[in-house]
């Protein structure tokens, strides 16, 4: 029996999670909000501050334990905003040092991955959409490769940014959905480059379109995430035919949008519609599965790091309590700069 606890604090998001054998005892979070505005780092650092002993003991009490029975602290290591990470890793270190218990570094990026073991993907191409992150992921010669991923910003950023310039307050994601659901078409540029997709020259057009007061905003809403979850969904299926996988996971915060689910799912069924009918079309197309966590664990939040954690931890992969100076944030540590060691 292996309990590990989880902290997760990237970005806009401070949660704790608790594992015990892969199952999921805890998850409690709080996100910080604006209502007019973006994220700003510091202030989102200073919220976490704020918070973090509330979540720690709420998730203690969800989990029904006491802390003593703790194997192993995780956190997020990277990628993320600074100030952040930092309320994240001094947390952890606290709590290692006062239950010396051992601490595991965690990529917030392969996080999003590994949880998704829960739906049963065994293999997937992973389609990862959050705030500062769009990229297309699959396991590959020892490491997490990089398929595909945005040339600019991330499609939450994106679409927070388009919010913000339509006045709304952050997050925008599920505003911008709302509105799009009472929308009609509008052409907007659609730039696919291989696997990868650029998004500022779309948010140019856009913030164009508003400017000229010419467009109603649920239009505009709903032709952004016909394009841009377009782009996306054509860039993964690529992956699917470039790795010859027949799994699809979506993961990232971005990935509770119903529509972006309801693309996937399509691309992945008409995968298989031709499958037969020649030799040429049976080789080209193969049918995939697709597979989404449920919400609670899309968003950021500490039940994935800790589920990577215990992963991590039961592999060997792990810093004594006595060692803690060795250990620090890597707000740029891309996916494919991890070493994936315990597979």
């Amino acid at each position: 029996m292996t309990i590990v606890l989880g902290i997760e604090s990237t970005a806009h998001t401070f949660g704790i999670g608790i594992v015990e054998d892969g199952k999921v005892l805890a998850n409690v979070k709080k996100s910080y909000t604006t209502e007019k505005g973006g994220i700003i780092p510091t202030d989102a650092g200073k919220h976490h501050e704020k918070i973090k002993n509330e979540i720690y003991f709420s998730a203690l009490k969800e989990a029904g334990i006491l802390d003593k029975t703790i194997d192993a602290v995780a956190f997020s290591q990277g990628p993320g905003l600074a100030p952040c990470l930092l309320v994240g890793m001094k947390f952890a270190k606290e709590i290692s040092k006062k239950l010396n218990k051992p601490i595991v570094p965690v990529n917030h990026c392969v996080a999003h991955l590994e949880i998704g073991a829960l739906t049963k993907a065994r293999d997937p191409v992973m389609l990862y959409v959050s705030g500062a992150n769009t990229q297309i992921i699959s396991f590959a010669s020892g490491k997490y490769r990089i398929f595909g991923e945005t040339l600019d910003v991330g499609v939450g950023n994106f679409i927070d940014n388009f919010a913000r310039y339509s006045g709304i307050g952050f997050p925008g994601g599920p505003k911008i959905e709302a509105l799009a659901n009472g929308g009609s078409y509008i052409e907007l540029p659609y730039k696919v480059k291989g696997m990868d997709i650029a998004l500022s020259g779309i948010l140019t057009n856009l913030k164009q379109k508003i400017e000229s007061k010419a467009y109603n905003l649920n239009d505009l809403a709903y032709s952004m995430q016909e394009t841009v979850f377009a782009m996306l969904v054509e860039t993964a299926e690529r992956a699917l035919a470039h790795t010859g996988k027949n799994e699809l996971l979506l993961g990232g915060g971005v990935a509770c949008n119903s529509r972006l689910q309801e693309m996937c799912g399509l691309m992945c069924e008409e995968r298989g519609a031709h499958h037969g009918r020649t030799p040429r079309a049976k080789n080209a197309l193969q049918r995939a599965k697709f597979f989404c966590p449920e919400k609670s664990l899309l968003t950021d939040n500490g039940a994935m790091i800790a589920f990577l954690g215990e992963i991590m931890f039961k592999s060997g992969i792990k810093y004594s309590h006595k060692n803690l100076d060795k250990v620090d944030i890597k707000p740029r540590q891309r996916t494919d700069e991890v070493d994936v060691l315990w597979k």
